[in-house]
């Protein structure tokens, strides 16, 4: 199974340069992707800029936004961006993509919250056409560049509904799940495996988990700040995704395995603190 690490772009008050550093670090390391989860109204810098900027500071590890929350955004310039950032990469993006459960990030962008589910469909076809060269539609022709992987990047779906984890069978390669159990994780995957065998595909769809990570000193208690501040608008749910944070080598071992044992491909490590030695003692788990 491969094991990913996200970047800390999401850490309030983390520096540009040790982002990038954090970027090398982990290129040079055991892991497969960089990933890096996504808000607006946060003191986040944007996912797919970061991206890019990461792009250009490694060579081989694949870049991976785990979820970018689409519906907020337009169809056409995402499908730009992601081309533009395949085709700078080498063909390293892997576009994870969900719906978003937070209203304010919609009112931010003016766009409507209720029916992100149905437009969101909408906006995976139009990426599509577009990543095949052919024309927006309306009398508006292609918007490129071409992407360097035929069809566009892969793109992985992530929720926690049957109605998004649906999804995975017509428009995804993938599925990417977080916040569940091993039990429940595989549940969800079979609800989108059945939908990509009815779909008539062929093979199986990738499959993705992300978890939080925390180590050295007061690793648990810093890793838990984080989740607090980030999830305060849901304190329940701080409260309980600040319980998964795996604090020890011990603890991320037991999870590759266990997660492993279930079928997953990959676990994208996500840090909670964005001190730079995360990464050595991440690789020395993992390597």
């Amino acid at each position: 199974m491969q094991v990913g690490i996200g970047l800390p772009s999401t850490i309030p008050g983390v520096k540009a340069h040790d982002i990038l550093e954090w970027a090398r670090k982990a290129d040079a390391g055991p892991f497969s992707s960089l990933s890096t989860i996504d808000r607006l109204v946060y003191s986040n810098y944007e996912p797919l800029i970061t991206l890019a900027a990461a792009a250009g500071a490694t060579q081989r590890i694949r870049l991976m936004p785990s979820v970018l929350l689409a519906p907020f955004r337009s169809a056409a310039i995402l499908a730009k961006e992601a081309a533009t950032l395949d085709a700078l990469s080498n063909g390293r993006l892997t576009l994870g993509l969900g719906i978003g459960g937070r209203e304010d990030d919609f009112q931010a962008t003016g766009t409507s919250f209720k029916d992100r589910g149905r437009r969101f469909e909408e906006q995976l076809e139009t990426m599509k056409r577009l990543w095949a060269g052919e024309p927006m539609g309306g009398g508006v022709g292609s918007i490129g560049p071409a992407p360097a992987q035929a069809g566009g990047p892969p793109i992985l779906i992530g929720g926690l509904s049957p109605a998004a984890v649906r999804r995975v069978g017509s428009w995804a390669d993938g599925y990417f799940g977080t916040g569940v159990d091993p039990t429940t994780l595989r549940q969800l995957y079979e609800v989108a495996l059945a939908a990509w065998k009815e779909a008539g595909r062929p093979g199986t769809p990738r499959f993705v988990m992300g978890l939080y990570f925390a180590l050295g000193p007061q690793a648990a208690e810093r890793g838990s700040a984080y989740i607090h501040d980030y999830y305060a608008f849901h304190a329940p749910l701080a409260d309980m995704i600040a319980t998964t944070v795996l604090s020890s080598p011990e603890a991320i071992q037991m999870a590759i395995q266990a997660y492993g044992e279930v079928g997953v491909d990959e676990v994208a490590l996500w840090p909670t603190i964005p001190d730079l030695d995360q990464v050595d003692r991440l690789t020395q788990i993992v390597g």
